[in-house]
């Protein structure tokens, strides 16, 4: 079965093709899941997992554009399972409301991430925020019944790099009080989700919903640990020291894409929904915790990437010179648009103790971790690895 391809052609609309054809099969003789940022990180290694699942007849994955290579990847996932690529913005509800029809169940990875400080604020909170609320919206109108959300542990702080957390649960309150638009925009839609839950589908069913909390993801193709081994390149093989201070528990992308999985399978199951309906789960696995600079160190050392050794400045001093930094582009804001290189935001997440357990998940949903550390481990070198090694063999050619 070939891959089915679905453009927007320049229109308003997500697809011109007439569903209609589609899902009076889809109906009767299986189920679908739409995954909104089908092609990012995440939406990958949940649509590889997610075609595996049983009497799946079609995923349906649904992303602002496709590169030609996961085009050809999603491609080659092809089994009893159609994979549907729609291309779309998140913010164009004609597009969700068509995407949206005869799905069971979707899977709201959709975000924007940006740590580089590309995105304009109000772009950040359109697509975290306002896509999650026309996505939902979009659901209740095609009475999609089944909801699970993508949120992340930002919602939950750290507001302080004093603030210790270990092994949190989701019975303590923590929530994050920053305004920096990633966290802020992550917290309210992840607020709309699980206030939606129970709401009446315009059929009379009820839409079911919950939330799960990634700790950091890690993991081969993570856009944060690239740009982090690309600035190490260009820093003559040296890691910067921006999280030494930090205790986390990172997870492997592969475990949180199983998590997904499991999430879909128990808000199906009428008597695991019960206790799973409106809530939120932290999702963590059993890779070690460390601090973000040893989790770098470890997956770039085999390729001759380095920690530097110098000694920085205090972090205490470097979050006043970071408030100072935030005043200046306060004040510029009228005349020129400042970014500063690091925020208060930034060094209390990279450099405070933090971390949570997943046995709620593992209670509820059934979660146990796919990969363990030492597979995870070994995935995320080789990759980074193969990075490295490209890199060499690209700056060897310019110098001939």
């Amino acid at each position: 079965m070939g891959l089915l391809f679905l453009a927007s052609s320049g229109s308003p609309c997500c697809t011109p093709v007439p569903y209609c054809v589609l899902l009076p099969a889809l109906a009767m003789t299986g189920w679908s899941c739409l995954v909104t940022g089908a092609g990012g990180f995440l939406g990958q290694r949940i649509i590889s997992l997610l075609v595996q699942e049983k009497e799946l007849q079609e995923v349906r994955a649904l992303d602002k554009t496709f590169r030609p290579e996961i085009k050809e990847k999603l491609s080659k996932l092809q089994t009893k399972t159609k994979v549907t690529l729609v291309e779309g913005d998140i913010l164009d509800a004609q597009c969700l409301r068509r995407a949206c029809q005869g799905i069971l169940v979707v899977i709201h990875t959709a975000a924007l991430i940006d740590i580089w400080n590309i995105h304009s604020r109000q772009a950040i909170i359109d697509v975290n925020l306002k896509g999650t609320q026309l996505l939902l919206d979009a659901c209740i109108q095609a009475s999609v019944p089944f909801f699970i959300y993508t949120s992340s542990v930002e919602v939950a702080g750290p507001n302080s790099y004093k603030e210790i957390v270990q092994n949190g649960h989701e019975e303590e309150h923590h929530e994050t009080i920053w305004t920096a638009s990633y966290p802020y925009s992550k917290k309210l839609a992840e607020k709309a989700v699980l206030a939606a839950n129970g709401s009446t589908l315009k059929n009379g069913d009820t839409l079911w919903t919950c939330s799960l909390r990634p700790m950091y993801i890690y993991g081969e193709g993570s856009p944060v640990l690239s740009g982090i081994v690309n600035r190490a390149l260009r820093n003559n093989g040296v890691l910067e020291n921006t999280g030494k201070f930090s205790v986390a528990n990172p997870v492997y992308v592969g475990n949180v894409a199983w998590a997904h999985i499991l999430a879909c399978r128990a808000l199906r199951d009428p008597k695991k929904a019960v206790s799973i309906r409106g809530q939120f789960y932290y999702i963590s696995d059993d890779t070690p915790h460390q601090s973000y600079d040893e989790l770098n160190s470890t997956m770039s050392k085999a390729g001759g990437v380095c920690l530097d050794s110098r000694q920085g400045p205090p972090l205490f001093l470097m979050y006043w010179l970071a408030f100072l930094l935030e005043i200046v582009s306060f004040l510029l804001s009228p005349i020129h648009q400042y970014q500063p290189p690091f925020t208060r935001h930034l060094l209390t997440l990279s450099n405070s103790v933090f971390t949570f357990s997943y046995k709620k998940a593992q209670q509820d949903l059934g979660y146990k971790p796919l990969y363990s550390w030492e597979e995870a481990k070994e995935k995320t070198m080789g990759w980074v690895t193969s990075l490295i090694e490209e890199h060499r063999e690209t700056m060897k050619t310019k110098s001939k």
